[in-house]
């Protein structure tokens, strides 16, 4: 395995502003958030009309299928734009995701299996310790043997669960690598490169943090401004942060909440539905960046990636 020394794997991580340039991966984030969103709320409505009935989790379970296999045609796009090596068309990625993304499942049963038995190693040397098992002498010196060694155990278990199977376990799946392969590179960073994978992911984490905080400025600012536009110039009667309550998550059902006059109701819903469009997209652009943030730290960690075909 063939690693990057640290400057250029940083290089690499801070160069992920540019997954803002990858419109096919946006296009399939946004398709993949309104088609999810969708679902959700048709499962809500169901749900709330027959709460024996079927339909509503069969829409839940549909909604968290198009996430899923949504969310991974996305990344392999990504993945594919920080290779470098040309990014695939859309039906490509989605038949890609579809073969697949199943593989990530499978990586985190077998990652969680290697948890299970590692705790129940733990588990088992700390039953060995106890007085009436081991004896009054050996019992107290197994349990001294057993505390540094559960502490280590459990705090890099830790640490390898937060920077490395939860960030890098998709991108070893979008690179193209099976569920044994994606197993043994996930295997080998935790063994050899733990605290260099962990400073990246938090370099990745910060890179996140401040385009979100640029996304949020941008949003504040242009929705307060055409908030006061809204109330000042086209003369709806609603106040202007329940206008531009779509900027923050809220959908129609808030008008009437906020009892919001009739006569404005068509122009506070159109600007509901606008700022839900701009939440989105304020969701969405720290979220590409930081997949392409993954994905770069796991080609940085390894070139079996780099040169394994694509699935």
């Amino acid at each position: 395995m063939r690693e990057r020394d640290p400057l250029s794997a940083l290089s690499l991580v801070l160069r992920s502003v540019d997954a803002l340039r990858n419109a096919r991966a946006l296009y399939v984030l946004v398709g993949t958030f309104a088609l999810a969103g969708l679902l959700v709320a048709v499962a809500e409505s169901s749900l709330a009309r027959d709460e024996n009935g079927w339909w509503g989790p069969l829409q839940a379970a549909a909604a968290l299928f198009v996430a899923f296999y949504g969310g991974n045609a996305a990344g392999m796009l990504i993945m594919d734009d920080a290779r470098g090596q040309g990014i695939r068309e859309v039906p490509d990625a989605l038949r890609a995701s579809f073969a697949t993304a199943h593989r990530l499942l499978l990586v985190l049963i077998l990652v969680g299996a290697a948890y299970a038995a590692l705790g129940a190693l733990l588990l088992g040397l700390f039953w060995l310790s106890r007085t009436s098992v081991a004896g009054p002498v050996a019992g107290p010196l197994l349990f001294g043997f057993a505390v540094p060694v559960g502490v280590l155990t459990v705090g890099l278990a830790a640490l390898a669960a937060v920077a490395v199977v939860v960030p890098l376990a998709a991108p070893a799946v979008w690179s193209g690598a099976g569920v044994a392969q994606a197993g043994a590179h996930l295997l080998r960073i935790v063994r050899h490169r733990l605290p260099t994978v962990a400073l990246l992911m938090a370099a990745v984490t910060l890179l996140t943090a401040g385009m979100g905080a640029i996304v949020t400025f941008v949003v504040q600012v242009g929705g307060r401004a055409i908030a006061e536009l809204g109330v000042r110039v086209v003369g709806v009667d609603v106040p202007p942060q329940q206008l531009m309550a779509g900027l923050f998550g809220y959908g129609l059902r808030s008008l009437g909440a906020a009892g919001a006059p009739t006569g404005s109701t068509g122009h506070a819903a159109a600007a509901l539905v606008g700022g839900g469009a701009v939440f989105a997209l304020a969701l969405l652009l720290p979220g590409l960046v930081y997949l392409r943030g993954t994905c770069a730290v796991f080609l940085a960690l390894t070139d079996d990636a780099v040169r394994s075909p694509r699935p």
